[in-house]
């Protein structure tokens, strides 16, 4: 029967389009790649949503709760207050569907358009840039939610057109490479960083007065500060969350296809046990409403604050321009090298380091994040777990479309979407940071030249909460490093040309004299 499925699908229309035959792929091989891609990426629907959220998105201070004839003070932001929460919760249930649109869209496009098997969605690095170093926690940064969406669909518009233009690669290689190699390290670091805090993960890390960050894990904390009160070690959701993370390790160590989604749903369904000390539904007004939503299962949640919240009004400031600038380079290198890498796993790399499809699938790659910014979300690329659909022999594009008909669906699974707790997340940030720091390998540590740029670059990036400090201290040390080679290099080029004018000299003044000679004769 599958085998008859297969023949029949290969030579229909769609068949054809999408090349089954010449690429030695069948229909039903193609659906499995699509479904162990979309498992293997379906992590990133909560975690990209919840990553966001933390920024307050469209929250003001317009939104606190106030006692009876007061106002709410600006600190009503980062104070547990429940009108705030109230919209925060409604913001994240705007992301969930926005993520869920923008990677949808983008996998469609990608398969039908470009015809190959990679899945797209927000990607993981700009939306912690935005939320914690743009907008910063609950609006606490420089730049507001809707400036910092004007910038993301800029930095889209001019993506698009270099894309277009073909100087996509070009514009890539002029950061020195150790420093885009440490780049996706730091990121992966500053990743897992933001997993271990208390607010956006398991709560093994929190500040501390004499030594700035220290274990945490508590039972209980300060609500405003995050700082222990009591009983270091033994709060319930991180010993939970800690399964979660061994369960998604041992899944990975045996190469199971949605590790990273399992580990998700064990402390999720877990957490949703109400009544328990790891209850994400506690017996409070807040929690109530939450556990109220959480029963319909099925809804479909229209965008109410996120979609279109772009606002130019504050964008030309040295700020926004810098932050493009970061922006801009971090999707260069990051989504053109998961293309490349994935274009090379799937065998479609020819001699001359080209591939099918690839000015079209740069164009997708970089128009999905115009499509994602006016939704709300930030920069869609191409996902680094599409090799797991090309493990299972994806070749064409029906994986991506697979992929984008698995995003459809979970459209109308809001209520479930929006109810897993931080402490599920954390772990798949953490291992987020573990897979990006592969790259390291590639550093060559031997060489002072690039390995204290790269060294810099990934330190500077959690250490200082700030994607942009590490890429810009990284730079400025290998150019710092490069100055001698720069001098030398001019210095000899100096003396050759002032070996050359002399020479000339000598040829003219010869000249000269051998005429002089002939006229006396």
């Amino acid at each position: 029967m599958e085998k008859g499925l297969n023949d029949a699908v290969s030579k229909t229309k769609v068949g054809k389009y999408f090349k089954l035959d010449a690429r030695k792929s069948t229909f039903t091989k193609e659906l499995r790649a699509g479904t162990a891609t979309f498992l293997t990426m379906a992590y990133i629907i909560t975690v990209n949503a919840t990553i966001l959220a933390d920024s307050g998105g469209t929250c003001s201070v317009a939104d606190c709760s106030a006692p009876v004839n007061q106002t709410a003070g600006p600190d009503c932001m980062l104070k547990p207050n429940e009108g705030y929460q109230s919209c925060l919760d409604k913001t994240k249930s705007d992301l969930i569907v926005a993520t869920v649109l923008s990677a949808m869209i983008g996998s469609f496009a990608m398969g039908i358009l470009a015809n190959l098997p990679f899945g797209l969605a927000p990607g993981m690095g700009p939306n912690a840039f935005v939320a914690y170093n743009m907008v910063g926690f609950h609006g606490s940064g420089p730049i507001s939610y809707k400036t910092a969406m004007a910038i993301v669909l800029v930095e889209g518009c001019a993506f698009f057109i270099v894309s277009a233009l073909g100087l996509r690669e070009k514009f890539a290689r002029i950061i020195p490479k150790p420093i885009r190699l440490a780049c996706a390290a730091g990121i992966g670091l500053f990743i897992a960083f933001v997993g271990l805090q208390i607010h956006q993960g398991v709560g093994l890390v929190g500040p501390d007065q004499s030594t700035l960050v220290t274990v945490t894990a508590c039972s209980s904390t300060n609500p405003v500060t995050g700082e222990c009160i009591s009983g270091k070690m033994r709060s319930p959701t991180f010993w939970l969350g800690s399964v979660g993370l061994l369960i998604t390790c041992y899944g990975l160590m045996k190469e199971i296809k949605g590790s990273m989604i399992y580990g998700i749903l064990f402390v999720t369904l877990t957490s949703w046990i109400r009544g328990t000390a790891v209850t994400y539904f506690p017996q409070t007004l807040l929690g109530d409403n939450n556990y109220k939503y959480f029963k319909k299962v099925v809804d479909f949640h229209k965008i109410q604050s996120t979609a279109g919240a772009i606002s130019f009004t504050s964008f030309n400031t040295s700020g926004a321009w810098l932050a493009f600038l970061t922006l801009f380079y971090v999707d260069m290198l990051g989504t053109t090298g998961i293309l490349y890498t994935m274009a090379e796993i799937g065998g479609f790399v020819n001699e001359k380091g080209s591939f099918e499809g690839q000015y079209m699938a740069f164009l997708v790659d970089a128009g999905s994040t115009i499509v994602g910014s006016t939704l709300g979300v930030t920069t869609t690329a191409t996902y680094v777990e599409s090799s797991a659909g090309i493990r299972e022999g994806g070749r064409t594009g029906l994986t991506a479309v697979t992929v984008g008909f698995y995003f459809l669906v979970s459209l109308f699974f809001t209520p479930l979407l929006t109810s897993v707790p931080p402490w599920a997340i954390g772990p798949s940030l953490v291992m987020v940071g573990v897979m990006m720091m592969k790259v390291v390998k590639d550093i060559d540590w031997e060489n002072i030249k690039e390995a204290v740029p790269a060294f810099i670059t990934m330190l500077l990036m959690p250490l200082t909460y700030s994607i942009a400090n590490g890429i810009v201290g990284g730079i400025g040390m290998y150019i710092a490093l490069s100055l001698y080679d720069y001098i030398v290099r001019l210095m000899a080029w100096l003396i050759k040309m002032r070996g050359m004018v002399l020479k000339e000299r000598n040829q003219v003044s010869a000249t000269a004299g051998a005429d002089l000679a002939i006229e006396v004769i």
